[in-house]
């Protein structure tokens, strides 16, 4: 009798190990998992696009000797004192409480040295972040930790926080082990006990009272501050469109791709939509109202190189925000620390438990035994070296492009390498001139 060799076992694309695992997991705990770090699964991203360069129908400028500015100004529709950065690359909030003091200080010094501006998160306004950051975007959030007439006017802008890439309609948390004497009393809240921030502002029920917010905050701040609205990336048309009807000067998009805010797995995973299919969306709501350029945005979720930057900027942007991959620079998940990671059940890169406060790096803890390994001042430093890279990278592609500014870029410089980012992005597929979903041929 001859005996065949047995085909290979194959997994079930629907119940795959991973999938299994967590079924198991539940099952035991009764409990869903909470992460930070941001969507794992792949989805079109800013990789799917290329810029066309400069050769004969366009002119290239030559990059020794011909100027790009990288310059913004953001706030210029209603602020009396709207604000002027160097670079066009913002770092995100993340709240003190979520990260250290030393981390919140080195965030401060390394964008202060790169001429942009730092923003609070939520949990009130820190001294080591005041006194280090040059501009810095103090948060409004549904919790109001921290929140005081004082500091909102000490801040040089104030953004009002309706909803996060990772959690679009979702709560924020910060687990008990994390709520350190410090974080209890700026937030107002008992030492060791889990927290969860509301998901929606408890003195507003739609636009026409967010409207009464931007207001009553002009009013504190007597109309000196720039007055941001940040939306997580879902309905990013309609958002846009009101955050500007409601007196915004900034929108502050934020896609699925954003990591550092601690939610349910599920949420992270299921909930919102790729920043670069927000990105044009918003744009049309700013063009279709007169206000592209007038009322500035800034998008986050994801941004990573100074090519990431250049696209957001192409496809309409004014600025973008950076917070994972901040945090990252500063010295997140260096494999330095590989050891403790893994006995921690994780590795370096792979490490997405922020929230539970046991950081070997020190930067997403409240340990002090934890943060005293970390240095703000070498922080600072390499926050500074990443963001000077990631400027330089975005103007070598504008003057590839023939720009002598980095907001000269326009999607006419894009193209896509998929159906599904070309769809998204609204630029044509590689080598033709069809875009998904609008008419015309190849």
């Amino acid at each position: 009798m001859t005996d065949f060799p047995r085909t290979p076992p194959r997994f079930s694309a629907t119940f795959t190990p991973a999938i299994n695992a967590e079924i198991r997991r539940a099952a035991a705990t009764g409990i869903y998992d909470i992460r930070g770090g941001g969507t794992k699964r792949h989805l079109p991203h800013f990789d799917d696009l290329l810029f066309l360069g400069a050769s004969i129908s366009r002119y290239p400028l030559e990059g020794y000797r011909e100027k790009c500015a990288t310059d913004v100004w953001l706030g210029t529709r209603f602020a009396k004192k709207p604000i002027h950065l160097d670079i066009p690359i913002t770092i995100a909030g993340m709240s003190f409480g979520a990260l250290s003091g030393p981390a919140k200080e080195a965030l401060g010094r390394g964008a202060s040295a790169s001429g942009t501006s730092t923003t609070t998160g939520d949990g009130g306004m820190t001294e080591e972040e005041r006194g280090h950051s040059k501009t810095l975007v103090y948060q409004y959030l549904p919790s109001r930790y921290g929140m005081n007439p004082d500091d909102l006017r000490r801040a040089d802008a104030i953004e009002v926080v309706v909803g996060q890439g990772a959690k679009p309609g979702g709560g924020g948390m910060l687990l008990g082990q994390k709520i350190s004497d410090r974080v209890a009393m700026m937030r107002n809240l008992p030492k060791g006990i889990d927290q969860r921030s509301a998901c929606r502002h408890p003195d507003w029920t739609g636009p026409d009272d967010l409207e009464i917010k931007i207001m009553e905050i002009r009013e504190i701040t007597d109309w000196e501050k720039p007055i941001y609205v940040k939306v997580g990336g879902a309905r990013p048309y309609y958002d846009t469109a009101l955050a500007v009807k409601a007196g915004a000067d900034v929108v502050v998009l934020d896609g699925m791709q954003g990591g550092t805010a601690a939610t349910q797995d599920v949420f992270i995973e299921h909930v919102g939509m790729p920043i670069l299919a927000c990105i044009p969306q918003a744009v049309k709501a700013l063009q279709d109202l007169g206000m592209h350029r007038k009322v500035q945005l800034i998008v986050s979720g994801g941004i990573r190189t100074g090519a990431d930057v250049a696209k957001a900027i192409a496809l309409g942007a004014d600025a973008v925000a950076i917070g994972t991959a901040a945090l990252i620079a500063l010295g997140d998940n260096d494999p330095r620390w590989e050891e403790e990671y893994r006995k921690l059940g994780t590795t370096a890169d792979a490490y997405d438990d922020w929230h539970e406060g046991r950081d070997p790096a020190g930067i997403t803890t409240q340990d002090p035994e934890l943060f005293g390994r970390f240095d703000p001042v070498l922080g600072g430093r390499r926050l500074k070296n990443y963001l000077k890279v990631m400027t330089l990278e975005a103007q070598t592609i504008a003057r590839a492009c023939g720009k002598n500014h980095l907001h000269n870029l326009e999607p006419e410089d894009l193209c896509a390498l998929t159906i599904e980012a070309a769809a998204m992005a609204g630029v044509p597929i590689a080598g033709t001139n069809w875009v998904p979903g609008r008419s015309g041929g190849f």
